[in-house]
């Protein structure tokens, strides 16, 4: 958040979340990044993918991991499609950053689909995020996503799972691996 008075309130929150799921014995905590954005709390700004983002978001994860030192349980950013994680290599990048063992990967597939060329190939997107990011994926997100037709920019909507085009037999298949 630009507003240091939020930031330094979600930081305490996500630190307060990730004790709770250590102390319950969760696989994981799940959030996101956040966002530059002073209106919506993961919306997008023009900032949110620069280096100065990704430099507070290193320092953010380090020292909510460092506060816990959870054992049990991994801290993991939702990839969005505007801000720190939105692919596999942004993931890969921040994992490298991070460099802590309690900071992992949940997978959005759907989150990671920000074009007609991934929406049509989502198959092997989904591939290569399995083949990256296999070893630190602790968690995956069920859900769908459909292009709409009926406008001509394109417009991607997020719908229940089985109801869109996200490539499931792939899905499935790298998920038992």
């Amino acid at each position: 958040s630009p507003n240091e008075t939020e930031r330094k309130t979600a930081i305490d929150s996500c630190i307060k979340s990730l004790q709770l799921a250590e102390e319950i014995g969760a696989k994981c905590c799940v959030n996101t990044s956040g966002s530059r954005n002073e209106k919506y709390w993961a919306g997008p700004h023009m900032d949110n993918l620069s280096d100065e983002t990704f430099d507070m978001i290193v320092e953010v994860t380090r020292q909510i991991i460092d506060a816990v030192n959870p054992v049990n349980t991994w801290f993991t950013l939702e990839a969005m499609p505007w801000a720190f994680p939105y692919s596999a290599d942004s993931y890969l990048r921040l994992i490298r950053a991070i460099d802590r063992k309690g900071f992992a990967v949940h997978l959005d597939p759907v989150n990671m689909v920000v074009s007609p060329e991934i929406f049509f190939n989502n198959g092997k997107m989904i591939e290569k995020c399995f083949a990256k990011l296999g070893p630190h994926i602790k968690s995956c997100h069920a859900k769908d996503i459909i292009l709409r037709e009926d406008i001509y920019l394109p417009h991607l909507d997020e719908v229940p799972a089985g109801t869109g085009k996200l490539n499931y037999s792939v899905f499935l298949k790298e998920l038992s691996k």
